[in-house]
């Protein structure tokens, strides 16, 4: 009597051990149930992650925990059937608290026999919220990095082909001016130049925006105030979207500045207006904002500027959304658009330290967001004047391309000045040491030891008061000349060498 007295109150201790454990678990909400789903037992963690008290969830069914649509489509019940058929029911999903938010739970239900009969269940519920949001967050970022290794890629190759393509523009371009002066009593001569030239802008045009994709355009951030750029070219834009497309702005009034290069920056601005107008065939409006924004996010975080441009027109299928920014992707009919627009909107934005990012949906529109970090600094003065067509002196080209040396060698003899030309950099600093020039007009991209930039830097050391002009059609290391010396792009025109070198200081 006395033995099963002690067994007794060992089981009864053992029970009380394991009811104080499971109760006093606040990480886990650990439950039992009845064969039917009503709720027999209940523990400080189901308090905690779903808000009920035990007085109030005690005696009810724990359906209440699931969304409407899951109790309409029957999952409580079901999950309680492959529980009792398989032997145990685990997933992950959506569960409802009391006050009626949503959590993301991790779900284990054990059917519990007793001499073979089914007396109920035994339910341990996670809340794993964080941990999915964080997981979501680290498959966005290699997302993300996946894209970027792609578009760096593709940049290699559309770089690559773009500088040797502007070294070919810049020869045409060049040899014109002297075609012209030849031509100017043949109209039928003249007209063919001009289609030339036509074709050389267009050709300009395209290069420029396949270096803008793959980040390589040499460019010249400057601080720009959105609301200013904007009345600037307003009417570029009215022009742009046509008459049969509404232009409206949503622009805030205190809106942050940005730095970026101006042209790039309207031409993507520009790009993205005429890529809404082609999205409504049938007319409709397009509506151009910009607001500041705080990111938090693990790419971009601090102080932006939100620049979106919206249209209310076909939207873009979800098979599509991926490949817009790519180079050449267009569902346009052949001769309707290149392909290269929002290619070049994606470079400039990322060039510009920021991103791009859609949203849409069929037949409700589109919305394309240009993020940009904050400026700080004030946006420099405007020089006043034009530069003269004529100089005089000598200058010092450096360039490796013997047809581009040709061309530039007669663009500046035009302006008025003696060249001598060398090959590389170790040439030019030979060159200035033994003879005196007014200026020197490098390319940055040359054979050797040294590029145009590290020449401009040595030059600038042994020569601190030497005028210096880089030239380029791509470079990844005119990145990194941060307003240090003016940068002309090839290819250039006549007018835009000789306002160049009229900027150079003296």
């Amino acid at each position: 009597m006395i033995r099963k007295s002690s067994q007794q109150r060992d089981l009864f201790e053992s029970e009380r051990s394991f009811r104080l454990l499971v109760e006093g678990v606040a990480d886990y909400a650990l439950y039992m149930l009845d064969p039917n789903g009503i709720i027999t037992s209940w523990n400080i963690g189901g308090e905690r992650i779903k808000g009920y008290s035990p007085q109030e969830i005690l005696g009810q069914h724990f359906s209440r925990f699931y969304s409407e649509t899951d109790r309409a489509n029957g999952k409580p019940a079901r999950a309680l059937g492959i529980a009792r058929d398989q032997g145990r029911y685990e997933e992950e999903g959506w569960r409802v608290r009391k006050d009626g938010t949503f959590f993301w739970a991790s779900v284990v239900i054990d059917p519990i026999y007793e001499d073979g009969n089914l007396v109920g269940f035994a339910k341990i519920t996670r809340d794993i919220t964080e941990r999915r949001n964080n997981q979501l967050k680290l498959e966005a970022m290699h997302r993300q990095l996946a894209e970027s290794q792609k578009f760096d890629a593709l940049g290699q190759l559309t770089g690559g082909v773009a500088h040797d393509f502007n070294n070919l523009l810049m020869i045409i371009s060049g040899s014109l001016h002297v075609l012209k002066k030849g031509a100017a009593e043949d109209s039928r001569l003249q007209r063919a130049i001009s289609a030339i030239e036509t074709a050389t802008k267009r050709g300009a045009a395209l290069t420029g925006q396949l270096l803008s994709f793959a980040r390589r355009q040499s460019v010249n951030p400057q601080p720009i105030h959105f609301g200013d750029r904007i009345e600037a070219i307003r009417e570029v834009l009215h022009a742009g979207v046509g008459s049969g497309v509404r232009l409206a702005f949503e622009i805030e009034r205190e809106v942050w500045p940005i730095k970026a290069d101006v042209s790039e920056f309207e031409t993507a601005l520009l790009n993205l207006v005429i890529n809404a107008r082609d999205a409504m065939p049938h007319g409709g409006m397009v509506t151009i904002g910009a607001h500041n924004v705080v990111l938090d996010d693990p790419l971009h975080s601090g102080e932006y500027v939100a620049i979106t441009v919206a249209d209310t027109g076909l939207g873009i299928p979800s098979d599509v959304v991926d490949k817009i920014f790519e180079p050449f992707f267009t569902t346009k009919p052949v001769g309707k658009g290149t392909g290269l627009g929002l290619s070049q909107v994606h470079g400039f934005a990322h060039q510009a330290g920021g991103t791009v990012k859609v949203a849409s949906e069929l037949g409700q529109g589109t919305t394309f967001t240009i993020l940009l970090r904050r400026e700080t600094e004030t946006a420099p003065s405007e020089t006043s004047g034009t530069a003269p067509l004529r100089g005089s002196g000598t200058v010092l080209l450096v360039e490796d391309n013997p047809d581009v040396a040709l061309v530039s060698t007669g663009l500046l003899e035009q302006l008025g000045y003696n060249v001598r030309r060398v090959a590389d950099a170790e040439a030019a600093l030979h060159e200035v040491e033994k003879n005196s020039v007014d200026f020197v007009f490098s390319d940055i991209v040359m054979p050797g030891k040294m590029d145009g930039l590290s020449l401009a830097h040595r030059l600038r050391q042994i020569r601190p008061g030497l005028p210096i002009l880089l030239a380029t059609g791509y470079s990844d290391i005119a990145a990194d000349v941060r307003g240090d010396f003016p940068i002309l792009r090839k290819p250039y025109e006549i007018h835009e060498l000789s306002e160049a070198i009229a900027k150079l200081p003296r």
